[in-house]
């Protein structure tokens, strides 16, 4: 699994200090920017090949609050791949005790930037084979 590391900002957090729910949507989002950057590529790239991956769905449940100033691990994966979609799983935990804060999951269509789906393995091979090694490697570690 993939992680990256942040801290709670005051402007995520509510008047009880505790983050914001919506923000751990934000904060998938900051890893799966991040985990795709890792591994050579970005989000700038997949739209200069006219390619896109629009959220279809997201969940999260919520486990422990993050508060204002905490240190946060943020993994996400590669759960799920097919031709059209993909879903990532993603925890949020804190850095110094490995609390659990949150877990979800996210799918994501593949589509190029008129919105149109697109069968990825047969219009972009390339861009296919880099999602692949990602999820395989994802699930190699499970």
């Amino acid at each position: 699994m993939f992680e990256t590391t942040l801290r709670v900002q005051y402007f995520d957090t509510d008047k009880m200090m505790v983050m914001h729910h919506a923000n751990y949507i934000r904060y998938f989002e900051t890893a799966r920017t991040e985990y795709i950057r890792a591994e050579g590529m970005s989000y700038a790239d997949m739209e200069k090949e006219d390619f896109q991956m629009p959220v279809l769905a997201v969940e999260v449940e919520f486990k422990e609050p993050a508060v204002y100033d905490e240190e946060i691990v943020i993994g996400c994966r590669i759960s799920k791949l097919s031709h059209a979609s993909m879903e990532m799983e993603y925890e949020v935990r804190s850095k110094e005790n490995g609390k659990l804060h949150a877990k979800g999951k996210s799918r994501h269509g593949f589509t190029n930037r008129a919105l149109r789906p697109v069968p990825l393995k047969k219009k972009q091979p390339e861009m296919y084979a880099f999602f692949k090694r990602l999820h395989e490697e994802s699930s190699e570690e499970k």
